[in-house]
């Protein structure tokens, strides 16, 4: 399965290299000097890590491919890729890549059907399910408290939103307070 592990920004200084943001658990894993990494959209890649440091705190890449800034700045916005098996990841049982939940069903823990998780938003301070009924988007803490049940088999997550959050007939009909 394909993970996107990061998305190179602006170039830093004129000898080539980027700023990265950072969209792994693992860096360290998925960052290091002789790696190779896929691209989104494919024709900027595959790309080699020629140098990895940490500049106040942003991580910074150079990449064999590109010898100056100038040149750098053509992949910018480009998604760093890599391909990996999820049955040899070393996660836990309550880690989740992205791309698991993706397009999985939402259900209330009563089996009420809510939608379908289109996105997740890993923000400073906890995770957000970014679920669509329709053409609204409703956003769920993603903490075990909201969300007890995860079946990637079945392809459900089972949640308990607290009262309110998914207030069916706002969903439905927006125009309603």
């Amino acid at each position: 399965m394909l993970l996107v592990v990061g998305r190179v920004g602006r170039a830093h200084g004129v000898l080539g290299e980027a700023t990265i943001e950072i969209r792994t658990d693992m860096p360290d894993e998925r960052f290091f000097v002789g790696h190779q990494l896929l691209t989104d959209p494919a024709i900027h890649g595959p790309l080699t890590i020629e140098s990895v440091r940490y500049h106040n705190g942003i991580l910074l890449l150079k990449f064999k491919q590109f010898a100056d800034r100038t040149e750098i700045e053509k992949v910018r916005n480009t998604l760093l890729l890599v391909d990996v098996n999820l049955q040899d990841e070393q996660i836990s049982e309550d880690d989740y890549h992205v791309q698991q939940l993706v397009n999985l069903k939402v259900l209330r823990i009563s089996g009420e059907e809510i939608g379908i998780v289109s996105d997740v938003l890993n923000l400073p301070g906890q995770d957000l399910l970014v679920v669509l009924k329709g053409t609204q988007e409703v956003l769920i803490p993603f903490t075990r408290e909201f969300v007890p049940e995860i079946d990637l088999k079945l392809g459900v997550i089972k949640v308990n939103p607290p009262e309110g959050l998914l207030d069916i007939k706002q969903l439905e009909d927006p125009t309603i307070e």
